[in-house]
């Protein structure tokens, strides 16, 4: 197996150098260097409305990286959930939504503190809706698997630590225009949302389960009924 993995990040700027420190704190999975293997996606992310940008390319050299991938068997959706709860802002309606947020994060999140790169979903505003539907009740754990699978708007990894930042090499860059990739991101978008309304409006089964479900049954992150595998 291929120790190295090429990634690309899709910005404004040419970044020869990614510095350690600098991410935003409140994104997904916290402070980190956030990429893509897909080239046309990071194109698509580079992209404001009124401006192009850069897919940077660059290698990384996974050698001896600790990597979590949060799209494996190891891990359900409520590990990722876990991590957005604890890293962005959640719209909370009422005391249901805070007391989920809160044992979502007491009993899922996952232990990050010494993973040198994290793979898994990015949260773009369309897949926080799906997110924040779910704590605030309006969504059952099947539908927010299902809007998740189904959503299809990108994984991403994620340098985490000094080592990791210290085994990626800067290859070259492409240019986005803003004209199709802009577009583009906007297509993706809208067909996560159309599943997002989909799924709100499909007719629940009897025994869907809701948060609050979850929370009065004491469900655990080792709990059977939890589907295993966000790929």
């Amino acid at each position: 197996m291929s120790k190295q993995t090429t990634l690309f990040h899709g910005s404004q700027f040419v970044i020869e150098k990614p510095i350690l420190g600098l991410g935003n704190p409140f994104n997904d999975y916290g402070s980190g260097f956030y990429c893509t293997m897909d080239k046309e996606l990071a194109k698509e992310w580079a992209c404001s409305e009124s401006a192009g940008g850069y897919a940077n390319r660059y290698v990384l050299d996974k050698t001896g990286l600790r990597i979590m991938n949060l799209e494996s068997g190891e891990y359900n959706i409520l590990n990722w959930l876990a991590l957005l709860l604890n890293n962005r802002s959640f719209s909370i309606s009422n005391d249901v939504a805070e007391s989920a947020k809160e044992y979502l994060i007491s009993g899922f999140l996952p232990d990050i503190h010494d993973i040198d790169v994290i793979i898994g979903y990015r949260a773009n505003d369309s897949y926080f809706a799906f997110a924040n539907a779910f704590i605030n009740s309006a969504l059952s754990l099947a539908q927010l698997e299902e809007a998740m699978y189904l959503g299809k708007l990108g994984e991403q990894t994620v340098l985490m630590s000094e080592k990791a930042f210290g085994q990626i090499t800067f290859e070259g860059y492409e240019i986005a225009g803003h004209k199709i990739y802009y577009s583009r991101k906007m297509v993706r978008d809208r067909e996560a949302r159309k599943v997002f309304k989909q799924q709100r409006s499909i007719a629940q089964a009897m025994d869907a389960v809701y948060i609050m479900d979850i929370m009065r049954g004491g469900w655990g992150n080792d709990d059977p009924r939890l589907r295993r595998d966000l790929s």
